[in-house]
């Protein structure tokens, strides 16, 4: 099995491919292709053939389409269409057939058909209006919901049915759920075995864990935990995002300000989790990213421009083993393999 890692670099308009060593989690540079406009939020369809690259220049908001070659890693760009707005996520359905975007201003999601080729698509089939501050959306496992966070000062998480076939959503019956005021929750990651979905809250620095009723389509709260450590009253803070192990055994979320990684340990049957502590990071981490043996953790800096590379060990304990300088800023980190 062949590892990658891609990270596109915001203020620098490149965009870095890395082979990544299976046993040690080094990185070795394969591309570093100049772009026009400056790479946002990164994703990748279902089967791992193509990345969707979200980019913003000058009032002009898009996503451009890349094909991959899985036995060098290497991608070529294959298609970029325009978008209504400066969108701050994108992200595709389970089927890989379309492309789920939210909008921070006005406040809304649209949904964009994948044609055979992989390559994104205008017109839009769907566009709908939430809060402003839609942060991110997603569809879960069964690809027939989609939820849609806001930070604050929304602090809101919509729900939808989600029309596979067609691409389109409709308001569940349950439109929204409020999170208490000043909460926040950007980026969220359902667990691969269970109907528990983990929330990043932003501004109050904590995890919100919440059950998927998959009878209709809705979350339920089950609990919330700081991602600071315990006793820190003044700490200026913000979450950036929430991964899951792939073994569905821990959960890691970035601490903009104590500048950390915070660690989680799952329950197995219930999803609820138990901190394990934050590792330190370089200042400001947001976009990190895990790599699919589970073996290595990625996390990029807001500030340094650097990328770390932790090993998770058998408890999910995090250690640094080396820094790379990478350029300003990473503002995803995508870990992937290839047969």
């Amino acid at each position: 099995m062949s590892h990658y890692v891609y990270v596109p670099l915001t203020a620098e308009k490149r965009f870095l491919v890395f082979m990544m060593n299976s046993q040690s989690g080094e990185l070795h540079l394969l591309q570093d292709i100049n772009l026009s406009s400056e790479p946002w939020q990164l994703c990748i369809d279902p089967k791992q053939e193509y990345l969707y690259q979200q980019v913003r220049d000058k009032g002009f908001s898009g996503v451009m389409s890349f094909r991959i070659n899985k036995k060098t890693g290497c991608i070529t760009q294959i298609g970029e269409i325009e978008l209504p707005e400066d969108a701050c996520y994108v992200a595709t359905d389970r089927s890989g057939r379309f492309l789920l975007a939210a909008y921070l201003i006005p406040g809304m999601v649209t949904i964009s058909p994948i044609n055979e080729n992989g390559v994104v698509q205008n017109p839009l089939v769907d566009q709908k209006a939430t809060d402003i501050y839609a942060h991110c959306i997603r569809t879960d496992q069964s690809n027939r919901y989609a939820f849609v966070s806001h930070v604050h000062p929304t602090n809101v998480i919509h729900q939808f049915l989600f029309d596979s076939d067609r691409g389109i959503l409709t308001p569940n019956d349950i439109p929204k759920i409020p999170t208490d005021i000043t909460y926040g929750p950007r980026h969220f990651t359902f667990h691969p075995h269970l109907d528990i979905a983990y929330f990043n809250e932003e501004q109050s620095s904590t995890i919100g864990v919440y059950q998927l009723d998959s009878g209709n389509g809705t979350l339920i709260f089950l609990e919330r935990l700081s991602t600071l450590p315990e006793g820190l009253v003044e700490q200026k803070n913000s979450t950036g995002q929430v991964h899951i192990h792939p073994s569905g055994n821990y959960v890691y979320v970035s601490n903009r300000g104590h500048d950390s990684i915070a660690m989680f340990a799952v329950d197995r049957k219930t999803g609820k989790l138990t901190s394990l502590g934050q590792e330190p990071s370089e200042e400001v981490p947001r976009a990190f990213g895990i790599d699919p043996s589970g073996k290595f953790l990625f996390a990029g800096s807001d500030h340094s421009g650097r990328l770390v590379l932790y090993r998770i060990n058998k408890q999910g304990i995090l250690s640094p083993i080396k820094v790379y300088d990478l350029g300003m800023w990473p503002s995803w980190v995508l870990p992937v393999a290839f047969d």
